[in-house]
């Protein structure tokens, strides 16, 4: 996917018509010495895993990638075919099946050479092609700027079909960051950037930390280098002075958990550089922030994370407002722990992550976990739940027809910064800057649709209003405004200005998809009249505020130079005149007459 052009071509003229057969001869017939031989690492590694793995067929997928991309180098110099070799020895380091590192070592051929996707179905089978067509990007010529977008596009359809084409393509990316020195400074930060705002967030959204951590330290290395050699300095320096000391916490840590016959693997658990220097400027600290951390693996049920929850409380003093359970809520990517920051051996604060072994081998490995550690009776595909995430995205997908909106909104519901709030009894996760009016529509089209108001941890609160961490939301529709918020009177249908303040991609695509299916609803004077009375009373029951009689409006009305009551409300329908500005000039004219 990074060949400089005109460095050669795989072939050139024209091909026999029997190319596979001739192809795979003469492949066979240049194969090196076994000492010598590119793929034993990969098969090594791929069998250290599934027992097995077909050698063979990876043996076959290389000879062809390699005689395909045979006179294509890379811009560093190397040959083209140490690229395809690497993403097959990052999957297989995941822990993959031989179907998904077939696909990995031929992924660039369709896109690159002359083989095309018939010959790859033909060579090795549906499964194979259709993992390579999903990673196959949109020629730029063609496609212009729209290309990058059209092909992200292409992978997410791809992957609802097979999530696998996720994985190679995230592999494919870690590869390219790791050997992005040979471009140039401008095209480093551009790829860099495209990494950061739609990989890395979906690396963390599949759940699979192992290539998140190295994805995060490359964007880091090559947007902010100063800081990646700060952070990466103090780290080596850290490790040196802090190893006895972790020494000892983990050797207190087993004493205790063994003094409860809790059984479970203690270790340190380094944090990686993007980590520290994230954290070290979230918090605005002057030198690296870096803690020490440890990791409790235990072996048993997840009510056994509880039991050695209570030894590490037991053995140190937990740090107030420092612990987090993800057990009992996880993460949106389904990412389980207890998180705690404890006062351990001479005072010095230690984070603590105590997980069971799942829950740790769903950290590392995500959605690849099920390929790693295939249940037993069970097929290695991930579970509804882990693609519960994917299967929203191609519902709003199909509603988008703009490829630059698609993907401007894939970048919005990827944004790591996220809230989650609890409504109706489930816990439910928003971009960051959502409204009530983002939930009502992950509620449903219909809740969204028909919302009328929303109370925030017990008060009223604007549809507008930015929700907050752990807030408790309730909705309030057509047939449930009636007793508590008498506002049934709405017309029915969303409002344009929602589109001015909703994060969530579905939000936005259920209101544009309103607007294009109804006619915006015709509204009387009197209609309007009405609900911008009913927009000033609700602006004033936030300020625990009433109206006996109209005699304030009108007066307020006579002020702000309208010429009676009615038409200063329908400027408040209007949105030319806002509720709140209207509630503070009436409490000042109440309040203070004169």
């Amino acid at each position: 996917m990074d060949v400089d052009a005109g460095r050669g071509a795989a072939f050139g003229g024209s091909l026999p018509a029997d190319f596979p057969l001739a192809r795979r001869l003469r492949t066979l017939l240049s194969w090196p010495p076994a000492d010598t031989d590119p793929v034993t690492a990969l098969v090594r590694t791929h069998r250290a895993v599934h027992s097995n793995g077909d050698a063979a067929v990876l043996r076959r997928a290389y000879a062809i990638a390699e005689s395909m991309h045979r006179g294509q180098f890379r811009k560093s110099g190397e040959p083209y075919i140490t690229h395809p070799l690497a993403v097959a020895q990052i999957c297989a380091e995941l822990g993959t099946d031989t179907t998904t590192l077939v696909a990995a070592l031929l992924h660039d051929t369709v896109e690159d050479t002359r083989y095309t996707l018939d010959a790859l179905d033909s060579d090795f089978g549906p499964e194979v092609a259709l993992l390579v067509d999903g990673v196959t990007k949109f020629d730029k010529e063609f496609y212009g700027k729209a290309a990058e977008a059209e092909t992200i596009r292409k992978m997410i359809i791809a992957a609802g079909k097979d999530v696998r084409v996720l994985i190679i393509k995230l592999a494919d990316r870690l590869h390219n960051m790791r050997t992005l020195d040979a471009r140039s400074p401008a095209s480093r930060a551009r790829i860099a950037r495209a990494t950061a705002e739609v990989l890395v967030p979906l690396c963390d959204r599949l759940g699979i930390q192992m290539l998140k951590r190295d994805l995060d330290d490359a964007v880091l290395m090559h947007l902010e280098p100063e800081e990646y050699a700060r952070i990466e300095a103090y780290v080596l320096g850290a490790q040196r002075d802090r190893e006895p000391y972790l020494a000892r916490v983990v050797r207190e840590a087993r004493v205790v958990l063994r003094r409860d016959k809790i059984t479970a693997l203690v270790d340190s658990r380094p944090r990686h550089l993007y980590s520290i220097w994230k954290d070290t400027v979230a918090g605005g600290h002057s030198t690296p922030y870096d803690l020490p951390r440890l990791s409790v693996v235990v072996d048993g049920p997840d009510n056994d994370c509880y039991a050695a929850l209570g030894a590490i409380h037991g053995l140190w003093r937990p740090v107030p407002g420092r612990f987090k359970d993800y057990v009992a809520s996880p993460k949106n990517n389904l990412y389980r722990s207890l998180h705690t920051t404890v006062c351990g051996p001479d005072n010095r604060s230690v984070e603590v992550l105590i997980r069971t072994t799942a829950m740790h081998r769903s950290a590392e490995y995500g959605i690849a976990a099920d390929f790693r550690y295939p249940k037993p009776g069970a097929g290695s595909a991930p579970s509804a739940e882990q693609l519960a995430w994917l299967r929203r995205v191609l519902d709003w997908e199909q509603e988008t027809a703009d490829s630059s909106q698609f993907l401007q909104s894939l970048r919005c519901d990827l944004a790591e910064s996220q809230v989650q709030v609890f409504a109706e009894g489930r816990q439910v996760v928003l971009p960051a800057g959502s409204t009530p009016v983002d939930l009502a529509y992950e509620l449903g089209p219909h809740r969204g649709d028909h919302c009328l108001a929303a109370k925030v941890n017990g008060r009223l609160a604007p549809l507008s209003s930015e929700l907050c961490e752990g807030d408790v939301v309730e909705i309030f529709t057509e047939g449930d405004a009636h007793a508590e918020l008498d506002l049934a009177v709405a017309p029915p249908g969303p409002r344009r200005e929602w589109l001015g303040f909703v994060k969530s991609p579905q939000a936005q695509l259920q209101i544009n998809r309103w607007f294009a299916q109804h006619e915006e609803p015709g509204i009387s004077i009197a209609d309007k009249v009405r609900l911008g009375r009913a927009a000033v009373g609700l602006a004033l029951r936030r300020h625990n505020r009433g109206l006996a009689s109209d005699r304030p409006l009108s007066q307020l009305a006579d002020e702000r130079g309208y010429p009676d009551v009615d038409t200063m409300l329908v400027a408040v329908f209007d949105r030319t005149l806002a509720p709140e500005d209207v509630v503070e000039q009436l409490i000042a004219l109440v309040d203070d007459p004169d």
